[in-house]
């Protein structure tokens, strides 16, 4: 049975704020970045336990683009909670600094 995947707000600000900034770049760029971060959702739906990279936040990587998708798991509901999607330039630990 698969996971679901919910999305949190801030999560959602990250994925917005790289299509925006992908767009700016090239005309289309946005587009496949997203697309691509929908692909990295559903593989998580179907086997979400990756790399643990700290206390109980799972990693995964997507494979065009230099992002990680931060992650936790509630196993006993069978729900992937998407923490942040950023950048592996940042400070890994700054996603939950966040206001």
């Amino acid at each position: 049975m698969a996971f679901r995947i919910k999305i949190e707000p801030e999560a959602r600000v990250d994925i917005q704020s790289a299509i925006d900034w992908y767009n700016e770049q090239k005309k289309g760029l946005g587009k496949r970045f997203f697309k691509e971060t929908q692909t990295a959702l559903k593989v998580l739906s179907q086997n979400p336990f990756y790399q643990k990279r700290y206390e109980n936040v799972y990693c995964f990587p997507l494979k065009k683009f230099p992002y990680l998708v931060h992650f936790t798991i509630n196993e006993e509901n069978r729900v992937v909670i998407i923490r942040a999607i950023f950048h592996t330039s940042l400070n890994p630990k700054g996603w939950k600094n966040r206001p």
